[in-house]
């Protein structure tokens, strides 16, 4: 079964007026562990304003503000990446709050919703506690670590990039038996 694993990146968060300037889609095959590129493009949207230029996303990453600048509008890939989030069994991303949220706002259907990774990590990965028991949502990085001690990662910031990483730990997730994707089955697979 085929899922999708979603990651953007923004300018900033959404209720502080964000814009979205990448986005990656990975697709993972829950049977074999193989991970391929559904979709991957950096955007840029109306209504960019001058102060994004120096968004924080632009100092922590390879992508550009001149990348952005050429970038094809989101509003014209809105057709391919639409048809590619219905075409799984169901989609995720990691910190799907975060994700969703902005996707959702610009008038995207998600599909069929999987449980987020970062939730589903926060118990067995067991960053930093917080207080009265519970811990903080690991990073990717962190889950990472966690999950592949002998594979170094440093997060690229970059959608398809992270969606691949956050793909490999949403199988590893699966295969131990923490993260169920049989609901998606039920729910009439690929479309």
């Amino acid at each position: 079964m085929w899922i999708g694993i979603v990651d953007i990146e923004t300018t900033d968060f959404l209720e502080r007026g964000g814009h979205i300037v990448d986005l990656g889609i990975a697709g993972l095959n829950t049977d074999t562990g193989e991970i391929k590129t559904l979709f991957n493009s950096v955007c840029r949207e109306h209504g960019m304003t001058a102060s994004e230029r120096s968004a924080w996303i632009f100092s922590h990453s390879d992508l550009t503000i001149e990348d952005v600048r050429n970038a094809p509008l989101l509003d014209d890939l809105k057709d391919e990446i639409q048809r590619v989030l219905l075409s799984t069994a169901g989609n995720t991303a990691y910190n799907k709050r975060f994700d969703f949220s902005f996707l959702v706002s610009r008038g995207f259907d998600i599909g069929y919703e999987l449980p987020c990774p970062m939730l589903m990590s926060t118990p067995i990965v067991k960053a930093t506690p917080i207080r009265y028991g519970s811990y903080k949502w690991p990073s990717v990085e962190e889950s990472w670590r966690h999950y592949f001690p002998n594979e170094p990662y440093c997060e690229a910031h970059r959608g398809l990039d992270d969606a691949k990483h956050e793909a490999r730990i949403v199988y590893e997730l699966f295969k131990l038996g923490h993260y169920n994707v049989a609901l998606a089955s039920t729910t009439g697979g690929a479309r």
